[in-house]
């Protein structure tokens, strides 16, 4: 059962979880994710110590009435480890841009598996340790995940009770909280763990969430779409994907596998003002575990202004096929795009709430299926990317748009289409296994670092006005 109030002991422990107390009998030259982030400890303390000695009176700028009506777009007010978004640059993750995370990170074949692209695994320890694992290394922490991805009984039993109709994405959210159960963090805090060891039992949970995160989404997409294994069977021998991509049945498609290596880990960090990020973050800075916390994110992530858009991009983008066909010439796309425009629509996957350049993750997607033949002879990728050349200018003349590029949701869905995963349903799942490897660490650097409580002030509009007559 869910335990939303915990009571805490008066007697504090001050036990080690097993993986640490292990650290000494481990070859020194290839340090476990345990390790690894406590070995990162110190120096974020000491950071953090630097800037509330120092500099906690700097402004970073002003707090003005659009801030307070606008979804306090812009501000700065948010401290998140992981990656940085800037309007210009894009993002980068503890300073390395996708193209350099592709470049450095272990992928499929430096752990001797079939692919090129970068394994979400390298991903989520640079996101928790800010350095670049080794291939050893990234190849561990699959293994570790494979051992932790096998559900447990209850949980399978609950899933199963779901309605077949009941939207996939309540589904996971529902079966992410009911792990909650078994959280480390909330057994060792009503024992009375000390502060400064919340984040080794949050690292604990968050370790065993992102393992669990494919068996659960297999199971729903199998009682829901009646495809898939339906056992969540794990081969020790495969990575994270690859096990992902065998439960849904579709263990023979090389292309998938590698593309969905890419995309969980392109999609995973996103810094922590959006939606599911941001939940993640404030249900946790309750100290509530990760399973309650990322839970809560889930259901940020179902919002059509959020992870449901890239279906809907896809949507769009194919009655656009629908109405001019697979060969279209540019003016019979830039006519259906003002068309669209004109009626009050907006065009799906274009734009973005940061950015003001091309979506780097766009760009990365793009070289995928530049790289892939059979995507080549895709007639709705190809009609995307073309899309991507003729939308902006149009974007621009109707002058609506502070950013005309496409943004990783006019290209994600269509790849998935294009390997045979059309259940449409099923898309924002998938970002759900990937944004837990961006989400998840954070809340690990939140316990380590002590943040506080999140609590911004609000006020009303008599309040405002009465503030501005001042």
């Amino acid at each position: 059962m869910l335990s939303l109030t915990i009571p805490r002991a008066a007697l504090r422990s001050a036990a080690v979880p097993r993986q640490f107390a292990a650290a000494s009998v481990r070859n020194a030259s290839t340090k476990s994710i345990y390790e690894a982030v406590g070995a990162i400890v110190p120096e974020k303390r000491e950071q953090l110590a630097k800037l509330k000695s120092d500099y906690a009176s700097t402004k970073l700028g002003e707090v003005n009435v659009g801030h307070v009506l606008g979804g306090m777009r812009g501000l700065k007010c948010m401290l998140w480890e992981g990656s940085v978004l800037d309007s210009e640059s894009g993002i980068t993750f503890h300073g390395k841009s996708i193209p350099d995370t592709q470049k450095v990170l272990p992928t499929a074949a430096d752990v001797g598996h079939k692919g090129k692209e970068m394994l979400p695994e390298s991903m989520l320890w640079l996101l928790l340790t800010a350095k670049v694992p080794t291939a050893d290394e990234a190849k561990a922490l699959s293994s570790e995940l494979n051992q932790r991805g096998t559900l447990p009984d209850y949980l399978n039993k609950i899933i199963d009770t779901f309605p077949k109709d009941l939207h996939p994405m309540t589904q996971f959210s529902a079966a992410v909280t009911a792990l909650n159960m078994n959280s480390k963090f909330a057994a060792a805090y009503s024992q009375g763990v000390k502060k400064t060891e919340y984040w080794q039992s949050t690292l604990e949970d968050s370790i065993d969430l992102i393992a669990k995160l494919p068996a659960i989404a297999s199971r729903i997409y199998y009682n829901v779409f009646g495809l898939g294994d339906g056992v969540q069977k794990i081969d020790p021998n495969m990575d994270l994907i690859e096990n992902f991509t065998t439960q849904i049945g579709f263990g023979d498609s090389e292309g998938l596998i590698d593309y969905l290596r890419l995309y969980i880990a392109i999609h995973g960090d996103h810094e922590g003002g959006n939606v599911s990020a941001h939940t993640a973050h404030l249900v946790g800075s309750s100290l509530a575990d990760p399973y309650l916390a990322y839970g809560a994110a889930l259901n940020g992530l179902a919002g059509p202004l959020h992870g449901l858009a890239n279906q809907e991009v896809l949507g769009w983008s194919l009655e656009l096929q629908k109405a001019v066909g697979e060969s279209p010439s540019d003016d019979q796309i830039v006519d259906y795009l003002w068309s669209t425009l004109k009626s009050g629509r907006v065009v799906p996957g274009y734009g973005h709430a940061v950015l003001r350049q091309p979506d780097p993750r766009f760009t990365a997607l793009y070289g995928f299926c530049e790289s892939r033949p059979e995507l080549k002879n895709s007639s709705i990728v190809q009609l995307v990317k073309r899309l991507s050349k003729v939308a902006p200018p149009v974007l621009k003349e109707h002058g609506k748009t502070k950013n005309p590029f496409p943004n990783v949701d006019a290209a994600s869905g269509c790849v998935l289409y294009s390997y045979g995963l059309d259940q449409f349903k099923f898309y924002t799942v998938i970002f759900g296994i990937s944004r837990a490897i961006g989400a998840l660490p954070q809340l690990v650097f939140d316990r380590m670092l002590g943040l506080p409580i999140e609590r911004p002030k609000s006020i009303s509009m008599d309040a405002l006005f009465a503030e501005l007559k001042k």
